[in-house]
């Protein structure tokens, strides 16, 4: 019997045959390989991944999560993060949070080693998050998958339209 318990995940129990790699379908610099943490330890509220960025390439596209907060810990190397309208260079104990206030991020690697962060935020049925740089917002559900829509086909509504009776 091991003397880790469940709620411990030890760098040395991270298998990289378990890891997934990532390449986001809006961005062809994506790269990132990811080792979920949460999981492994029961947990099923929140998630937290372990990413890792090769130089040169990006974590994800510009996005903004509608529902559901999401938070970056720099673990390694050096990057450069787009939050907003802001280019920053961040590196080891950087910590960045984002809240549901539709501020577009993505984090690229700058540097000449891997770029190693912890990633997680809230886990539900369903999110929805804007891609601002490509036109396009996705939902994300737990039931249904993903499904992706351009923005500049999108109909906006009102209310009255919405509830309108024939």
């Amino acid at each position: 019997m091991s003397d880790t318990p469940k709620h411990l995940v030890r760098p040395s129990d991270l298998d990289p045959a378990e890891a997934v790699r990532i390449r986001h379908p809006f961005n062809p610099n994506s790269d990132v390989t990811l080792q979920r943490l949460a999981e492994r330890t029961g947990m099923g509220r929140v998630i937290v991944t372990l990413a890792r960025v090769p130089p040169g390439k990006e974590s994800f596209v510009l996005h903004a999560h509608l529902l559901h907060e999401e938070f970056i810990y720099v673990l390694e190397g050096q990057g450069t993060a787009v939050i907003g309208e802001a280019e920053v260079v961040v590196g080891p104990g950087d910590f960045m949070g984002f809240p549901i206030d539709g501020t577009a991020h993505t984090l690229r690697n700058t540097g000449s080693t891997d770029l190693v962060y912890l990633m997680g935020g809230e886990r539900g049925p369903v999110d929805v998050a804007h891609f601002p740089s490509v036109g396009k917002t996705v939902v994300y559900s737990m039931s249904e998958g993903i499904r992706a829509f351009d923005d500049a086909n999108a109909r906006q509504l009102t209310f009255a339209e919405f509830v309108a009776k024939d």
